[in-house]
């Protein structure tokens, strides 16, 4: 790290720690060069650069101070019991929008979590070891590799899991088609058509058209905003009705963002077991937690077979290898068999391609590069957001993934929003894709996995003044609405 990033890390632990709190004054540039023995150059660069981030604002004659801080997010609704369900065919049809928009070009996309050029993957190096594997062997792309997948990826899969407390043999990992077939095979392994599955609310907008068209019954469970699903409520769900299987997003929770506290994993992973019932996690941003140590995987917890766990390494490594994987455990044989009936097998080039990339160390660097960048981009578009959104606008922090959620003054109409946003060639997406429920019709997910290119902070910037055309504070009177 170059100096004014030590500088920069060293007043952001102090004012995580709550040593320097909003509002309050920090030293002069003059005064840490002198305190520390810097040049004034170089903190003058570390005050800018967490300007940028939204940590300290500059005040004309008066010196640097620590930005307020965004409000956190409140208490999602309980949703149970209510009737403002969307119908199915109304997010159809809003995914379908969004979908056509990206085909279109000239659109800043700020919806799908879909991190866009080669600053995010390490596509040099890919392509060289694509290039590598294919002089080894050369008759490679003639070669079937049916399931479970490549021995070589799997074994690294097994390898990595012990970094998230998971003991994992590669004879029980699938190698699927991107986490999207892993959760479809964990559903269709646990349950059959006509079963209720449980899923957190709000969560991961394709689960819903997925399971419908499976032919099983989403069943809502109230999710708290930082530490997830509340399990009390789960449990009074299954006292009451059967649910063949539970479906989680507990690290970097799409969209909310939590990463769900360990007790909370440890307690999930009994629930399955007591009540045998399969948990299904999808540990699709796991790898990329913040913190200095990370929370195990749910998985982790499982003593009996009734958790299993589905990734892929589209986010972080090459989206267009469409690679991820499956630990199904107790459903294991049954998962292999619907992976070989459905899309049969993953291309040898590409495991083969990746399974060397885990393999030689390069992973890990790229993995600490990401978190770096996506933190920082984190922070800097909330201090976009804070700045440019309607009073009141409460956003996540999250410590894992890239993904926000933000909640807007409830009577702004995030459906309104995003036709708005659509007007001005930017795609955006309601909460109401997220939950299926208009209890979170003034929510919104944005993604910040995109260069913050003068474009897209441009479009943050038009949707907060959008937002702000469509918000009405409900104290404020008309000025002439008394006059004769």
């Amino acid at each position: 790290m170059y100096l004014y990033e030590l500088i920069a890390e060293d007043i952001v632990r102090s004012v995580s720690s709550g040593g320097l709190k909003p509002g309050m004054r920090v030293q002069s540039i003059r005064e840490y060069a002198q305190t520390h023995n810097v040049s004034i150059n170089t903190v003058k660069t570390a005050y800018r650069m967490l300007e940028d981030r939204g940590i300290l604002t500059a005040r004309p004659q008066a010196g640097y101070f620590v930005s307020a801080s965004l409000p956190e997010l409140s208490t999602t609704p309980d949703t149970n019991g209510t009737d403002n369900t969307l119908p199915l065919s109304g997010i159809r049809r809003l995914l379908s929008v969004i979908l056509q928009t990206q085909q279109r070009g000239g659109y800043t996309d700020l919806a799908l979590a879909c991190p866009a050029g080669e600053g995010f993957y390490p596509a040099t190096r890919i392509r060289k070891l694509t290039a590598q594997v294919m002089r080894h062997n050369p008759h490679i792309q003639s070669t079937y590799v049916l399931p479970p997948g490549s021995e070589r990826l799997r074994s690294q899969i097994a390898r990595r899991g012990a970094h998230l407390g998971m003991l994992l043999s590669s004879d029980d990992i699938l190698i699927t088609h991107g986490a999207m077939e892993a959760l479809n095979l964990a559903v269709r392994a646990s349950s059959k058509p006509g079963d209720n599955i449980a899923v957190e609310t709000p969560t991961f907008y394709n689960l819903y058209p997925m399971l419908e068209e499976m032919g099983r019954t989403v069943v809502a469970v109230p999710t708290h905003p930082q530490t997830g699903m509340y399990l009390d409520s789960l449990e009074e769900i299954l006292a009451r009705q059967t649910i063949s299987a539970v479906i989680t997003i507990p690290s970097g929770h799409n969209p909310l963002g939590f990463t769900m506290p360990e007790e909370n994993r440890r307690r999930l992973a009994s629930i399955g077991r007591i009540h045998e019932i399969a948990i299904i996690e999808d540990a699709m941003y796991a790898e990329l937690q913040y913190g200095q140590s990370v929370v195990p995987n749910v998985k982790s917890f499982d003593t009996h077979g009734w958790v299993m766990v589905c990734a892929s390494y589209t986010k972080t490594v090459a989206p267009d290898f469409r690679i991820g994987w499956l630990e199904a455990g107790r459903f294991r044989d049954i998962a292999r068999q619907m992976k070989f009936t459905s899309t049969v097998a993953e291309p040898a080039l590409l495991t083969e391609t990746l399974g060397l990339f885990l393999e030689n160390g390069s992973y890990d660097l790229h993995l600490r590069y990401l978190k770096k960048r996506y933190n920082e981009q984190i922070e800097i578009v909330r201090a976009l957001i804070s700045r440019h959104f309607p009073e009141g606008t409460r956003v996540s922090r999250p410590q894992c993934g890239f993904i926000l959620w933000i909640e807007l003054p409830d009577n702004i109409d995030t459906l309104d929003l995003f036709h708005a946003a659509l007007d001005e060639k930017i795609v955006c997406m309601p909460g109401l894709l997220c939950s299926g429920n208009k209890a979170f019709s003034h929510c919104l997910r944005l993604a910040v996995c995109f260069e913050l290119t003068e474009e897209y902070i441009n479009a943050i910037r038009k949707l907060g003044e959008l937002a702000n055309c469509k918000w009405k504070p409900a104290l404020i009177r008309p000025e002439n609405e008394f006059q004769i």
